[in-house]
């Protein structure tokens, strides 16, 4: 019996601490599903196709801005007073290939969304996302700012 409950507990303690780190990205993912339903006003038919599309997507884009583009300016931000040249242009390419992998996955969105919906929507799409991200950056600022009066 103790062992049942010590074994419980473990699981949910780890549960825990994944969730409260976990949790935050899918409380922004829902925030930002719920601003672009609303501002998309998507037809039944429309949404069904609509999401999964988008979140192979805004899967994709994660990856590369979070993990492949951060890791390139971590490494570059961390190693820039030593670095030489063929290093540099090394990163450089690498940052590069990058960003041009984020221009081809908006491109290939704007293609297959332009299959399913009005090119109206996928506008108001692109000005969702815009203002999606600028409310969170404002969001951030605010609390940082708030965060620095406190100390």
């Amino acid at each position: 019996m103790k062992k049942i409950i010590t074994t419980f507990l473990f699981v949910c303690i780890t549960l825990s601490v994944y969730s409260q780190n976990h949790g935050k990205k899918e409380h922004i993912k829902a925030l930002k599903i719920a601003h672009i339903t609303e501002k998309l006003s998507l037809t039944e038919k429309e949404a069904q196709k609509f999401w999964p599309i988008y979140n192979a997507y805004d899967e994709r884009m994660f990856e590369l801005k979070f993990k492949k583009i951060r890791k390139l300016r971590r490494e570059i931000n961390d190693n820039i007073e030593t670095i030489d040249d063929k290093k540099a242009q090394e990163l450089i390419n690498k940052l590069t290939e990058a960003e041009n992998s984020l221009h081809n996955e908006r491109k290939q969105l704007t293609s297959k969304l332009s299959k399913i919906l009005p090119p109206k929507k996928i506008l108001l799409l692109k000005i969702a996302e815009e203002e999606f991200n600028h409310k969170l950056f404002e969001q951030y600022k605010r609390r940082r700012h708030g965060f620095r009066e406190k100390q």
